[in-house]
């Protein structure tokens, strides 16, 4: 979404907010350790989409614990706000940070096939072939 300087500051008003209601508001240990990451609303406030982070074993778990809580947090930022509309919430799982750390950890592990000297085909060059390739070499010269 095409941002600018009261979209960027409605967004933070709103993810201000609802953070503060998920850390002191809501009692579902399900929420427990929960990162809220991101929030936009839409320039007529009435749908706000929040992105959350969480371990990638408990998805399920907080999407399921935050569809029940859904009514009392959006009558909580209705009141907190204090917006002529109170935004309907659309919650996200956001897996940036697994996504990163998969990356990560696939840097680390190269596979071995990549130190492997290759041809200018992208074809592997093996101490066979250069052998081959000089006695071609000799032969080609009697």
């Amino acid at each position: 979404m095409k941002q600018n300087q009261n979209s960027r500051r409605v967004n933070q008003i709103a993810r201000e907010k609802l953070a503060s209601i998920l850390l002191f508001e809501v009692a579902d240990p399900d929420l427990s350790l929960v990162t809220l990451t991101g929030c936009e609303v839409s320039v007529d406030k009435s749908v706000m989409r929040a992105y959350v982070s969480c371990e990638a074993a408990r998805y399920d778990t907080v999407r399921a614990a935050l569809g029940r809580a859904k009514g009392r947090i959006r009558s909580l930022l209705g009141h907190s706000l204090g917006w002529r509309v109170t935004p309907e919430l659309i919650f996200e799982i956001d897996t940036t940070a697994d996504e990163a750390e998969r990356i990560a950890i696939a840097l680390e592990e190269v596979p071995p096939t990549l130190g492997v000297e290759k041809d200018e085909f992208g074809y592997p060059v093996s101490d066979e072939d250069d052998m081959l390739d000089s006695q071609d070499d000799e032969a080609e010269d009697l």
